[in-house]
Parts: structure tokens; sequence; C-alpha cells
């Protein structure tokens, strides 16, 4: 049955604010999951084994303190996402003159608000938040907004993913994929023990609860572990989510930088920062791809009142 554009433009409103709905929920989900898998670790499992001797202890202590290092970063690279800008378009800038391309400003003496939306062009502009936007910018219906190097929206982090977060994002997939891989495999021993003859020690609650861990993070081990190595190939290859479908149609793609330098531009120069979330003031300073415009060839000066950023095409 056809729809008109109303409607179905009705429709979309509709799912995003519903989307927006969704995030103190999924927060609480997270933190909901997180609670179930410590009370089964530490309180049920683990925890109470310190008081054993022998290898019984040594192990327990061994997955408790890797549990609670790999917890602490996982729940500070989620919260990093969570409550990090992903970037936004300065207000009132405008692309000027690249000195080093020798080309002029395609908008001196143009209004704004008749620039053509093309995406095939340059310089682009979005009807949306009636503004231009730089290269690899994109407008998101759920947050109501441009995002410099939009990624996705992702309804786990209530956020964008874009130029500011996406390594945040990045860590909080990995050191999820290692939390729970480690909590999988501390819990089978107890898993397996629910399909054998002998007594199972523990109340109902504890062996229920130990059930629902293991199963919980079985299944986001395996379902982390596919999205992490898409976005791994999508750092090495320079390309967002987004961009992932524009890259097919391209014999090369122009914000290619090779594997380092595209590794870089997501992570930073200092390694002692690369598996953290945060950044060093001079990789903040120094690095054009915090700033949403990354790539390789040439560049884009974007002027905002007093303020120059400098933007490699």
């Amino acid at each position: 049955m056809h729809r008109s554009g109303a409607t179905m433009a009705w429709n979309v409103f509709k799912f995003c604010t519903a989307l927006r709905g969704l995030g103190s929920i999924m927060i609480l989900l997270v933190l909901g999951v997180v609670g179930v898998t410590y009370y089964a670790v530490v309180l049920t499992n683990y925890g109470p084994a310190l008081s054993a001797g022998g290898l019984d202890f040594l192990v327990a202590l061994l997955v408790l303190i890797l549990f609670h290092c790999l917890l602490v970063m996982l729940l500070w690279s989620y919260f990093s996402v969570v409550f990090t800008d992903p970037g936004s378009v300065p207000p009132n800038w405008r692309p000027t003159i690249d000195e080093e391309r020798g080309e002029a400003d395609p908008l001196v003496g143009t209004e704004f608000s008749n620039v053509q939306a093309d995406p095939n062009q340059r310089i682009r502009y979005c009807r949306k938040c009636n503004q231009l936007k730089p290269p690899r910018c994109h407008h998101c219906s759920v947050c109501g907004r441009c995002v410099l190097k939009m990624d996705h929206h992702c309804v786990w982090v209530v956020n964008c993913v874009g130029a500011l977060n996406y390594k945040y994002f990045l860590l909080f997939l990995f050191y999820t994929f290692l939390e729970t891989t480690l909590v999988t495999a501390s819990l089978l021993p107890h898993f397996i023990a629910f399909f054998s003859d002998g007594e199972i020690p523990g109340t109902p609650g504890s062996l229920a609860t130990t059930f629902l861990a293991f199963v919980l993070n079985l299944a986001f081990a395996l379902s982390v572990l596919g999205f992490l190595i898409m976005h791994i190939s999508l750092v090495a290859g320079n390309t967002t989510t987004i961009e992932a479908y524009e890259k097919k149609s391209t014999p090369k793609w122009r914000y290619d930088l090779g594997r380092r330098k595209n590794f870089e531009q997501v992570f930073g120069m200092d390694k002692k920062y690369w598996f953290i979330p945060s950044y060093t003031d001079e990789d903040i300073r120094k690095m054009p791809a915090l700033q949403g415009s990354n790539g390789g060839q040439g560049g884009v000066m974007l002027v905002s009142g007093a303020n120059v950023f400098m933007f490699p095409q």
C-alpha cells in the first residue's frame, strides 16, 4: 500500500522519539547485567573461595583481580561514551580559502540558505539544521543535530558515536568482550555442574543467578566479538559505518592514510593512552580527526567567528 511522504516522515519521527525515550532504560539495563554478573562471580562463587587454601585461593584471587580491573575499564569506557559529546559543528562556520590547494572560497558572495544539499559536492548543507556541514558530518535524526564523523546512533550508550567518542566506544566493546569472556570461562565449571548428577551447593537464588549470568555473558561475548571485528576493519580503512556503503562504490577511499595512521587518527599518537578512554592535550590539539573531518587529501579551513579550524579533506 502506498504511503505519502508526510506519513512516512511522521512514522520516522515516532521511531526517533521512541529511541530517545529508551535512554535511562538502556543504562539501567546495562547496570542490571553488570549487577547480576557481579553477584554471580564475586559474591556467590569466587569471593567465598578466597577463604579456601591452596590452588582454589590462587585461582579465585586471579579471577577477582582480572574481573575488577576489566570492570573498571569497561564502566569507564561506557560512561565516557555516554557523557562525551560526539562532536558538533562549530556555530556559524563556513569554509574559506584552502591556501595549500589554491582554491577560492566557493561561498563568497553566496547566501548560505541557497546552498544546494548535493552529497557529491565538497561543501554540503543540512536542511534540518539549516547550516553548512564539513566532510564526513551527518545529521542524526535521534539526536536532532549534525554530528562530526558520525558512525551511528547507539541505543546502548544513549548517544551518537562520532569523532570525539568513537575511541571510547571501541574501548567499551573491547573491554566488554574481555570481561564477558572472562566471566563465561570462570562460570563454565559451575554451569556444567548443573547437568551433573551430584548435589550443587548454594541457594536456589544463587544458582539461578549463576546460570543467568553465564548465559548473558556468553551471548554478549559472541555478539560483541562480531561488532568488534567489524569496527576494527573500519578503523583500519579510516571508514565509518555510514561511509562503508559509500566506500563500496569508490575505487580508492580518499580518507585511507595507511593502517597505522588510520589507527592513530582514532586512538591518538601517544601509545600510553591507546587503551584508556582519554586523549592527551597534544593529541587533541594536533589531531584533525578529533574535529571530525580527517582525511589525507588537501584541507578545508573552517571559520566560526574568531575561531579557525583546519581540517584535511
